[in-house]
């Protein structure tokens, strides 16, 4: 649909997703729980999920690929409705503001205040067995190498509900950001900076850094490769503010002062990761360090698709 339409660009910027879900029939329900602010989980029948986030700009379903704006929601919701018709039903909607922010604070707690790296402490340690191994090792085919080098460097912890917790960490190794992945949740913690997800090959010296947008990106492409141990597998958790500017910055700094130094773009195999390569690209200039770009291969969307589909073949 073009963007050149006044119309299309208000309806975008003045209709809410969760809105729509809770007022368009049947009714979505608001799960309090595996919501926050900024990732708002809503459930209607069995099996059901929608995510609402950018704000309420954007969406996408937990047990599919679909995702999109609000033009894309009400399609989603009703099949049989064409262009036009869908813009008559978000006429009705521009302005109307979503239950969830009373909702969301009819929840509060003393642990939701308590500062990032405090909440990451409390969480126990991910543990064989438990649901969120499970979920990594089953649905997502990390190996036991992979998930034991994971624990060996407090990346990645026991979240609550059978989702996994993942560190972003600064130069100091203070937490500074939560990624949330779970077999019906992904999101992140609020009240965090995006810095760098680091899985280190080895403690060893490090003269190539592999660029994954998500922290199960980069283990998935540390478990193809082996763990190899003059890498640093980093994820930027999706898009670079200044922190994972900055943060990539003094590692390609860092990096440069050694033989043979290499930056990997890793990113996932759509039009995306495309622009997201072509950004990273650009920051390895002043730094003069050479890079490369590793594609997943063709029909794997990203590393983790890639390692199923590895994982699958051995299966059978």
């Amino acid at each position: 649909m073009s963007g050149s339409d006044p119309e299309i660009e208000q309806l975008r910027a003045g209709v809410n997703c969760a809105a729509l879900l809770e007022r368009l029939p049947p009714v979505w329900q608001l799960d309090r729980k595996e919501s926050t602010r900024r990732c708002l989980k809503y459930r209607r029948g069995k099996g059901e999920a929608l995510i609402v986030n950018h704000d309420g700009r954007g969406w996408w379903d937990v047990h599919s690929n679909a995702k999109g704006d609000v033009f894309d929601l009400v399609q989603f919701l009703e099949p049989s409705l064409n262009f036009g018709h869908v813009r008559r039903v978000l006429r009705s909607f521009v302005g109307v503001a979503p239950t969830f922010p009373e909702a969301l604070r009819s929840r509060n707690s003393s642990a939701s205040v308590l500062p990032l790296a405090e909440r990451w402490r409390r969480r126990p340690p991910l543990r064989r067995g438990s649901p969120a191994w499970r979920y990594l090792t089953d649905a997502r085919c990390l190996p036991v190498s992979v998930m034991m080098a994971a624990i060996a460097a407090d990346i990645v912890r026991e979240g609550p509900y059978g989702s996994a917790w993942f560190a972003h960490r600064d130069d100091a190794g203070t937490v500074t950001h939560i990624e949330i992945r779970g077999p019906d949740f992904k999101g992140a913690l609020s009240g965090g900076t995006k810095t760098l997800f680091r899985l280190p090959g080895s403690i060893g010296v490090i003269t190539r850094l592999a660029v994954s947008e998500g922290a199960i990106n980069a283990l998935s492409l540390a478990a193809l490769e082996n763990i190899r141990p003059n890498t640093l597998y980093v994820a930027t958790g999706g898009g670079m503010g200044p922190e994972t500017i900055s943060a990539l910055k003094r590692l390609l700094q860092a990096l440069a002062l050694h033989n043979y130094p290499r930056l990997v773009v890793a990113t996932d195999g759509d039009a995306a990761g495309e622009r997201y390569a072509t950004r990273l690209h650009e920051l390895v200039g002043a730094a003069g360090v050479p890079s490369e770009r590793l594609h997943p291969p063709p029909g794997h969307e990203d590393w983790n698709a890639l390692l199923q589909a590895q994982a699958g073949r051995v299966r059978r």
